[in-house]
């Protein structure tokens, strides 16, 4: 069997405990497709929840992982726990959004008030 035909048990755990899509991925998925996935998959009644695959970061033995690398290139630890399902962590992480600078400035200026007597 080629690199990029082996399987690898998934599970991904959110931010209250709940894990989700549990199942078997090639290991030649990209990590962006994987997100794809998980955006449409996710749990409805969460009160945090993704709009996009770039509102997510996934992360697997400490490290987040690159949109566009496949599991393998993401050196997944397939083979370390034969029959084991790896449990990665998903963070959601909306962006924000850009004000604009004039904006930005009027809420500066009066944020604070001086006087002097």
């Amino acid at each position: 069997m080629a690199e990029g035909d082996e399987r690898i048990e998934l599970k991904f755990r959110i931010y209250d405990g709940t894990d989700i899509a549990h199942t078997t991925y090639a290991s030649s998925m990209t990590v962006a497709s994987l997100k794809q996935k998980l955006v449409a998959e996710w749990p409805q009644d969460k009160t945090v929840s993704p709009k996009s695959v770039n509102d997510l970061k996934l992360i697997h033995a400490g490290k987040v992982l690159d949109n566009s690398k496949t599991l393998a290139d993401s050196r997944i630890s397939y083979g370390d726990f034969p029959g084991g399902v790896i449990t990665m962590h998903v963070v959601v992480q909306p962006l924000k959004k850009k004000t604009d600078k004039s904006q930005e400035d009027m809420q500066k200026q009066s944020s604070c008030a001086c006087a002097i007597l």
